[in-house]
């Protein structure tokens, strides 16, 4: 026997119809009938009853129903894996990230991946996370490096790398810079520098004011951690920043953790399903690169919550 008389056992046993079955698998009614015959031959026994208008299974019929449904599945399931090797072998991956990351974790897990499957494209955008989020879940971008406020976006699969409280830091000198506690009151009297809305490290921010009924004056903003501390450090206003942020700037500004900044800023890989052979291939190497690495923090170029643009 082989898969093609199977399939047209499985169409008749189905349709319940030689006729119907012919046009289901796209031959002659003669041809299925004829291949039918010759699977009866070979396992000594009648499948179907005949006499009726109806087509149906014999009890031998019924008991080679099963298998031979599982044994169409299990050839499809071969079709599939070996198709999608080639895939992974041939395929494409985009990827997205927030403006100016410096998270090497995600670096280190590309470059596995692509010496372990060398025939993949990669594509790398950046942007900032409201609109790499977007991509995602259009179909877009097959995975993203993002930074939300609080929790990852509804209805996307996440893996969450980092999250942190926000921070308040100033230069030597700055009134607040010799307080202990810093509360988000307390950046009433000052101006602000921040991240731009729509990064997960200003959602946070501005979701922990309004929670209070706060609106402090954010005088200028940047898509950089760099440029946030260099324009703090000049005395242009008070930074706010993720905690693993603002040690990169320890030598210019004073950080103070905003106790009552309680909407932690999160950095989380996302993407949604179904997920493509080179997506899948991928994300073991990211979960690898997160687990083992120390750099999982935002660097100095980061823009993301934490470090976010």
């Amino acid at each position: 026997m082989d898969l093609r008389q199977l399939a047209y056992f499985v169409a008749v046993a189905e349709e319940r119809n030689f006729t119907r079955a012919a046009a289901r698998v796209h031959i002659s009614q003669s041809g299925v009938s004829a291949q039918i015959r010759s699977l009866e031959r070979e396992l000594g026994a009648e499948l179907f009853d005949r006499s009726g208008r109806a087509v149906t299974l014999t009890v031998a019929g019924k008991a080679a129903l099963e298998h031979a449904r599982a044994a169409l599945a299990a050839a499809e399931a071969v079709e599939q894996a070996v198709g999608e090797v080639g895939d992974l072998v041939r395929g494409r991956v985009t990827v997205g990230m927030v403006i100016g990351c410096t998270v090497t974790p995600l670096f280190e897990a590309l470059a596995a991946f692509r010496r372990a499957h060398p025939g993949v494209e990669i594509v790398l955008l950046e942007d900032n996370s409201d609109r790499l989020v977007r991509a995602v879940r259009e179909g877009a971008l097959d995975l993203a490096l993002v930074g939300t406020a609080g929790s990852v976006p509804a209805g996307l699969e996440a893996l969450t790398v980092v999250s942190e409280r926000l921070v308040a830091a100033v230069p030597a000198g700055h009134p607040l810079a010799r307080r202990r506690r810093i509360r988000l009151r307390d950046l009433a009297d000052h101006p602000v520098v921040a991240m731009p809305e729509g990064t997960g490290l200003r959602t946070a921010f501005d979701r922990a004011c309004a929670a209070r009924g706060l609106r402090p004056a954010v005088a200028l903003q940047a898509g950089a951690a760099e440029a946030v501390a260099d324009l703090a450090a000049r005395g242009l206003g008070v930074a706010v920043l993720s905690a693993s942020m603002a040690e990169h700037f320890a030598d210019r500004l004073t950080a103070r953790p905003i106790e009552d900044a309680d909407v932690p800023a999160l950095l989380s890989l996302v993407w949604t399903g179904p997920r493509g052979p080179a997506l899948r291939g991928l994300l073991p190497y990211c979960r690898r690169a997160f687990a083992a690495g120390d750099g999982a923090g935002p660097g100095r170029g980061d823009g993301a919550a934490p470090g976010e643009g």
